[in-house]
């Protein structure tokens, strides 16, 4: 998440809310197990993912049973970063302009954390029009019970997210199964 992640966490600060963005391994598996050591550690997690991000956080949303919210997610991750390997074997990291060797085996490993079928409405997806790297139509498709906030124009990483974060807030704050 990059800058999302220190804006996020400034934001969560100043209202008393606990969020950690960890760092993760590129290496699927790796980032996974990290993910989910930390989910096991806390009650009452909600998850906030961007691109690869957003792929792992719909695969621990729907293991767990967690809200997550969903930022220009990579929803067809393996996908995407093959045309990485087949250009020239990295893989860019779209926050910090750097990269990372990646190759089959790590497409493999991506491939584990598929989810065919998202069940949960438990989703905040927030997409922009302009996002160079995917295709903001594959999440609506994949997600299409989620609560979606769509922008014309905009980037891969979000362009002014510090909009939204009150709507995140809520959401992940609301609890969908009270009868109030």
């Amino acid at each position: 998440m990059g800058g999302k992640a220190n804006q996020m966490r400034e934001y969560f600060k100043s209202k008393g809310i606990p969020f950690i963005a960890p760092s993760l391994s590129y290496v699927p598996e790796l980032a996974i197990s990290t993910l989910e050591e930390l989910i096991n550690s806390y009650n009452d997690v909600t998850l906030i993912g961007s691109s690869l991000g957003g792929y792992y956080s719909i695969y621990l949303a729907e293991k767990y049973k967690l809200k997550a919210v969903l930022i220009n997610p990579a929803v067809q991750s393996a996908k995407t970063l093959k045309r990485a390997v087949d250009l020239t074997g990295y893989a860019p990291n779209f926050y910090d302009g750097s990269s990372f060797g990646w190759n089959a085996s790590h497409l493999e490993m991506l491939q584990k954390y598929a989810v065919d079928e998202v069940t949960s409405d438990d989703y905040l997806l927030l997409l922009q029009t302009g996002d160079d790297v995917l295709d903001y139509r594959e999440a609506t498709a994949k997600i299409p019970q989620a609560i979606t906030i769509i922008e014309e124009g905009g980037t891969h990483p979000f362009e002014e997210i510090e909009r939204h974060f009150e709507t995140i807030e809520t959401f992940l704050l609301a609890d969908k199964n009270c009868q109030c």
